[in-house]
């Protein structure tokens, strides 16, 4: 896809289709339609009146212009109420609007972004606007081999204006938005390949890919590296496949050598079976899904490189199979794990928390500003919060707040959970240092509380990303399937790190 800044007046811009947004409450002629003269304001104006278009939240209609303006289709975009607009909505209006170009067999479709009376900058509606309209056409159709010519695809979206003090601010944000965008499809992409082409080594060749940027290196240890170093929890999970385990280390140099970095570790279960402790055969197709974490980890330190920022990230994606094979981990097991704290396996479908508690363990060597891990690690976090929100844990307040307020500005929101010690009883074994479940009660505590043992007394945020992950039907901007989420909540996250060097 090709973003295109062009400088003209909508109302002489020739497009195939130029997008406008109405709010509910809109008295007309208002928003972008001032700029395109009485003739297409009557239009929208007849619309509106006959009920085929109230400027709904998400609703679009579809207008053609018949020569009063070069542009050939007016698609309208609507907000909901005037009162109720936030960038979230925004980025749902255009993904809608670039749907609905799609539908129709366009090839491109042109923008104007009016912030009359919107309480919005110009940078925040173009950035919010082209997200959304990029995130909203993702398609994954790389096995598609039957009538591939009917896919439909958009292939440039060009932003209009006149003023050139707003064409610089809206360059600024194409390049920000266009950089995310593309992180979020390259970890839609790994997420949704099927765990046949995406093993523990494919995602190593992946992140070799990253790792061609500058300022970013990649080491890859394979199982006898990992063996010499302890990392028995990690090789455990691991044993019951005979695709080899992978721990992937990213790092982004932005800032000065010494300067500590933040390090994002991601959960890379490339197929989890649930191990002897085997899941239903239910959607275990969705399985593929569970290295949603570590796709999160290698689209952010994509996007950190690519924005150039002025920070040190490391990326950390301990990758393995969880399957139940012959030599397969079982339950009773007993692991020493990279921290040399010992692990009774109670269940082998609780097998995230295993690989995580070395990659956590292998973060402090870093000696990091702060932990952030990303894992779909409890199906109880998606019973209890549902497929809109992360769960969030962890030890340090300032971290929390950092995370929640980036999650406010992205709209991939987080909820708190509580780690107070009483749950930290429940994961202490009879036999061992800890077990690797405290039951299903507080799963998703419990879950985090265990990782908590790994982690040193570095500032760490753990986030379970079960729910939103991967989703059944789709949202505004999210085609049902891989969300890629967590990529645009780190890099907004790692953005804000430093607010007088990164980009606002």
């Amino acid at each position: 896809m090709k973003i295109e800044i062009k400088k003209g007046k909508p109302a002489e811009y020739p497009a195939e289709a130029i997008v406008l947004t109405r709010f509910e409450d809109s008295e007309a002629p208002a928003g972008a339609t001032r700029f395109l003269g009485a003739t297409i304001g009557a239009l929208i104006d007849d619309v509106v009146k006959n009920g085929d278009f109230q400027g709904k939240l998400y609703q679009t209609a579809v207008l053609y212009t018949r020569d009063p303006i070069p542009a050939r289709r007016v698609i309208l975009a609507g907000l909901g109420p005037k009162k109720d607009l936030d960038m979230e909505k925004l980025r749902g209006a255009y993904a809608g609007a670039a749907r609905q170009a799609r539908a129709l067999g366009l090839k491109e479709i042109t923008l104007f972004l009016d912030v009359h009376d919107t309480g919005q900058t110009i940078r925040q509606m173009t950035e919010a606007a082209l997200e959304g309209a990029i995130l909203g056409i993702y398609q994954f159709t790389p096995y598609k081999t039957l009538e591939r010519e009917k896919i439909k695809i958009i292939e440039r979206i060009t932003v209009v204006d006149d003023k050139d003090d707003a064409l610089k601010e809206i360059r600024a944000a194409a390049k920000t938005a266009e950089v995310v965008a593309h992180a979020v499809y390259f970890a839609r992409d790994l997420v949704s390949t099927p765990g046949n082409d995406m093993t523990p080594s494919d995602m190593a060749q992946a992140a070799r890919r990253i790792a061609e940027r500058k300022r970013v290196s990649v080491k890859v240890l394979d199982v006898a590296q990992m063996k010499k170093l302890g990392m028995h929890a990690l090789l455990g999970v691991a044993r019951g496949s005979d695709e080899p385990a992978k721990f992937i280390i990213l790092e982004y140099r932005g800032a000065k050598r010494g300067e500590s970095p933040i390090v994002l570790v991601g959960k890379g279960l490339t197929f989890d079976s649930g191990g002897i402790s085997i899941k239903p055969s239910e959607n275990m197709e969705e399985m593929k899904s569970d290295m949603a974490g570590g796709a999160a980890v290698m689209g952010a330190i994509m996007a950190a490189a690519d924005l150039q920022l002025p920070l040190n990230v490391v990326g950390l994606v301990p990758a393995t199979e969880n399957l139940p094979g012959g030599n397969a981990l079982k339950p009773g097991d007993i692991l020493k794990s990279f921290s040399g704290q010992t692990i009774e396996v109670v269940n082998t479908d609780a097998e995230g928390r295993l690989i995580l508690a070395d990659a956590l363990t292998y973060a402090q060597r870093f000696q990091p500003a702060a932990v952030i891990d990303l894992a779909t690690l409890t199906g109880a976090c998606k019973i209890a919060l549902g497929d809109h929100v992360i769960g969030m844990l962890g030890n340090d307040g300032s971290l929390k707040e950092k995370i929640r307020t980036a999650g406010e500005r992205t709209g991939e929101r987080v909820w708190e959970l509580p780690l107070w010690e009483d749950y930290h009883e429940l994961i202490k074994s009879d036999v061992a240092d800890f077990k690797n479940t405290g039951g299903r009660a507080g799963g998703v505590i419990t879950a985090a509380a265990f990782l908590s043992k790994f982690v040193g007394a570095c500032p760490w945020v753990h986030l379970d990303i079960a729910g939103p992950a991967w989703l059944a039907k789709d949202k505004p901007y999210a085609p049902k399937g891989a969300t890629g989420i967590g990529v645009r909540l780190l890099v907004q996250c790692l953005r804000d790190w430093k607010r007088d060097a990164a980009p606002a």
